[in-house]
């Protein structure tokens, strides 16, 4: 699997030593026992791109204070503009802050001219359901806006095992059903949103709130219906970021359909290793569970959402040469994706 496009890619500004022991020592704290403080750098990070075969990450950052958050996204559109073809950026949204948040759409948009949005499933309290954020989904959605969520990694331990282990997938699924009895995504149909780690526990548990989650038992103010359970469900992106096995991706194959699986590899945090990063990916592509040409897509499967990125990766010297181990998207993988 070559010639990828990783839609789940994270990145940090610039940090010094003493901020990076903190860090690590606040998350030790919190039960995630990293073995030494953590330190992202681009040339690290293009290495490895380039030997997993990587045309390009769609970064992402969502700090969870104002200052720190805008900075972020100007350091990633930094980063886009030293480096086009092989980097795009997810701009973070402040999403405890209506305001702030479409203050910060249409400066990325129209200003640093980002290629999507990202956004926590719970940001400082705030789930993405809430009411107060009707606004910010109107505005991704006339704007036909790809969205990128991913739940809180950073939240207190539960049980004594930290975050990324398990709970980070009950959130994904608890805010994706309180967006859908929310009716956001009846009411927005234009914007795409993508979840992170295959959608965590969603898949899963998406028979079961087809078959029970309109009954009379089930609070349900909007009258959402269970033929718009099935549809709004299979309407989601699902990234493979952890998730490449058959133990994900067969529900959610049984939610989504295989063109809406999107390759994700979760790199550029503490919780991923190169070794679990490689892992992940051969497992994806040993998977059985679809055919080659399928499994294939996967990796291409979210150029159709990015036409900015394609369109850098277009303007790249030898972007029609055969991409076959050197990491780049060409106009022909773009054929073949769409054409699958």
């Amino acid at each position: 699997m070559t010639g990828l496009l990783d839609v789940h890619a994270h990145f940090t500004p610039p940090t010094t030593a003493r901020e990076r022991q903190a860090r690590w020592q606040a998350m030790r704290a919190k039960r995630f026992l990293a073995p030494q403080p953590y330190h992202w750098t681009v040339a690290g990070t293009l290495d490895y791109m380039d030997r997993a075969g990587v045309a390009m990450q769609l970064l992402s950052n969502i700090p969870k204070t104002p200052d720190a958050l805008r900075e972020s996204n100007d350091y990633g559109a930094a980063l886009v503009a030293a480096h086009p073809t092989r980097f795009g950026l997810l701009a973070a949204l402040p999403t405890d802050d209506p305001r702030a948040a479409l203050a910060e759409i249409a400066r990325c948009a129209d200003e640093l001219h980002v290629d999507g949005f990202a956004v926590t499933c719970d940001y400082n309290g705030v789930s993405l359901g809430d009411p107060s954020l009707e606004p910010v989904w109107a505005e991704l959605d006339r704007r036909g806006a790809t969205v990128f969520a991913h739940p809180d990694a950073y939240a207190p331990a539960n049980l004594g095992r930290p975050s990324p282990l398990l709970e980070v997938a009950f959130e994904t699924a608890r805010t994706v059903v309180d967006l859908l009895y929310a009716g956001i995504l009846r009411r927005f149909p234009n914007f795409r949103l993508i979840l992170a780690h295959c959608g965590g526990a969603l898949p899963a548990l998406a028979g079961r709130l087809e078959l029970l989650g309109t009954q009379d038992w089930v609070p349900n103010p909007n009258r959402i219906e269970q033929h718009e359970i099935r549809a709004q469900l299979a309407g989601l992106y699902l990234d493979t970021a952890a998730t490449g096995t058959g133990h994900s991706l067969a529900p959610a194959l049984a939610m989504t359909s295989p063109e809406h699986l999107v390759y994700g590899s979760d790199s550029g945090v503490p919780c991923s290793t190169e070794t679990t990063l490689e892992a992940n990916r051969q497992a994806l592509a040993d998977f059985t569970g679809l055919p080659r040409e399928q499994r294939a897509a996967i990796g291409h499967n979210a150029l159709r959402l990015f036409p900015a990125a394609v369109a850098r990766i277009d303007r790249a010297p030898g972007a029609d040469q055969d991409p076959k181990g050197t990491g780049k998207c060409s106009a022909q993988i773009r054929r073949d994706s769409s054409s699958g």
